[in-house]
């Protein structure tokens, strides 16, 4: 019946560092250290996020004007998806961040195949294709902090995010930071962790202690042993290139979107910050090699106008997967030590954000209270990243493309994940709904599946079964709808370029 008095957080980055924050600032009771290698450095190229990092920062009292500054950030209002289903040149669609105009009202589905099935399904129910588009920011310079007149999350340079929450984390909530190696691991008689051994500072003591080592996994993985399950035979990508692309002036567009461009054995990310852009090329090494997946980036480079002679790419790479349990006995995994899967959706700092509230909100008083949240954490996360790999998957399993053996391999029954497989016999005969995705808290609403559903191509079969489903009067009026918003805020919002400046200079006011 011992009290959790004191969390030792293994590693810092965004996941240790977001954890750390997300703990101090609702638990001031409780003692947090994190211990941080000074030599190990972050991977530093997850430059996106969802939604949700808005109301994370606010939770630990991070100003949205500090933020954008000092992490060379950007606005990030959904995807765009270019060559996915074709190798057209022209062949693209959005995923945006906002639910289609009037999504809980009436089947859109059914009204814009009826009558304008020839315009791209988001272009036609939302508004926000066309901000992207026209490389509109989401707000406008008299917004409050974070909030919206579109829904936004950011892109952001992963290296100075971890440095700007671990001053932040230190400063203001009260966080012990050491500096300092993990040499070995000290166990209770009862096979919890005692301690973590280190170099410099001898045996740190705790009563939860959170690994947020990287891809290492150094308590979970390496201590405990705790299986980890790769999910290759579902997604191929295992290997990346990044590069970081200057901008040629100082006034260049930034783009309010990530541009995700598929190539003959993976895709390419385009993410614009203020500063820079961030491009790097994801793909399977079994499909291909690191020669020629360079070669498809520095093409793809030269083709939107910048030296294909830029310094050699940085190569990461992973084994797509999970841990079997993300909480086992005194600690739990959060971030890379937990998974990872490819970057594509963005899913790594969101899965460490979904982690931290959960742990804070569940947090156990006692140890014995703590294996009843440890197993509604495994149950809730296991759901998480199997949600998470069928959206990812739903990308590729409905491309057209058949150049290369790493597309036609996606299509493989044997490679689709059985409830997708199951969705997608549904879906043929209505669309994705809440009915598909019925807890509290989705990780992508079913509005996310339609947009990438009809984005791909995918069309239902019409039964003719509910009048409510052939209602295409009452889909026209949100249509309109949709349109008049676009039109209204095409003229309201500024560039996103003008944005960023405007917070550079002026800042945004407080709520």
């Amino acid at each position: 019946m011992s009290e959790i008095n004191h969390i030792v957080i293994v590693g810092g980055g965004s996941a240790g560092w977001l954890t750390a924050g997300v703990l101090a600032a609702e638990h001031r009771s409780l003692r947090i250290t994190l211990l941080e290698s000074p030599t190990v450095g972050p991977i530093g190229v997850g430059e996106g996020t969802w939604p949700t990092i808005r109301d994370t920062l606010r939770s630990i009292g991070v100003t949205e004007t500090d933020f954008i500054r000092e992490c060379d950030a950007s606005f990030k209002q959904g995807s765009k998806f270019q060559q996915w289903v074709t190798t057209r040149a022209g062949d693209y669609y959005f995923h945006p961040f906002v639910l289609p105009q009037g999504y809980t009202e009436t089947n859109l589905v059914a009204g814009w195949l009826e009558r304008h099935a020839h315009v791209p399904f988001a272009d036609l129910v939302s508004f926000q294709p066309h901000l992207c588009a026209h490389g509109k920011a989401p707000k406008q310079a008299a917004t409050p902090e974070y909030a919206a007149v579109a829904n936004y999350a950011y892109h952001l340079d992963a290296g100075k995010f971890g440095l700007f929450l671990r001053k932040h984390c230190v400063e203001k909530l009260g966080v012990q930071h050491m500096l300092d190696h993990v040499v070995g691991i000290n166990a209770h008689d009862n096979g919890d962790i005692a301690s973590v051994q280190t170099q410099e500072n001898g045996a740190v003591g705790g009563d939860l202690f959170v690994d947020c080592s990287g891809m290492q996994s150094l308590l979970l993985g390496g201590h405990f042993g705790v299986p980890f399950l790769s999910q290759k035979h579902v997604l191929f990508n295992d290997t990346a290139l990044a590069m970081q692309v200057p901008y040629r002036s100082d006034d260049n567009p930034i783009e309010s979107q990530t541009l995700s461009t598929a190539q003959s054995n993976g895709w390419i990310w385009d993410i614009g910050l203020p500063t820079r852009r961030g491009i790097g090329h994801v793909y399977s090494s079994a499909h291909t090699t690191d020669d020629a997946a360079e070669r498809e980036l520095r093409t793809y480079i030269e083709r939107i106008g910048e030296p294909r002679d830029m310094p050699a790419p940085r190569k990461l790479t992973f084994n797509p997967g999970y841990r079997e349990q993300f909480w086992h006995r005194n600690c739990v995994a959060i971030g890379l030590s937990a998974g990872f899967i490819e970057p594509l959706e963005a899913s790594a700092i969101a899965l460490a954000e979904l982690s931290a509230a959960m742990l804070r909100d569940q947090m156990p008083a006692t140890r014995a209270a703590m294996d009843i949240v440890a197993r509604r954490f495994n149950e809730t996360f296991t759901y998480r990243w199997e949600r998470v790999i069928d959206f990812l998957k739903l990308h590729y399993v409905l491309t057209q493309r058949t150049d290369s053996d790493f597309w036609r391999d996606n299509c493989r029954a044997e490679s689709i994940p059985t409830r997708l497989q199951e969705q997608l016999t549904l879906w043929r005969h209505q669309p994705p709904s809440r009915y598909d995705f019925n807890r509290v808290e989705e990780v992508f609403p079913s509005a996310s599946y339609q947009y990438v559903l009809y984005g791909m191509g995918f069309r239902p079969e019409h039964t003719g079964r509910s009048s409510r489903a052939n209602d295409a009067d009452r889909a026209d009026r949100f249509f309109r709808e949709a349109a008049e918003l676009t039109s209204r805020m095409l003229s309201a919002l500024p560039t996103h370029r003008a944005l960023i400046d405007h917070i550079k200079r002026h800042g945004l006011s407080k709520v």
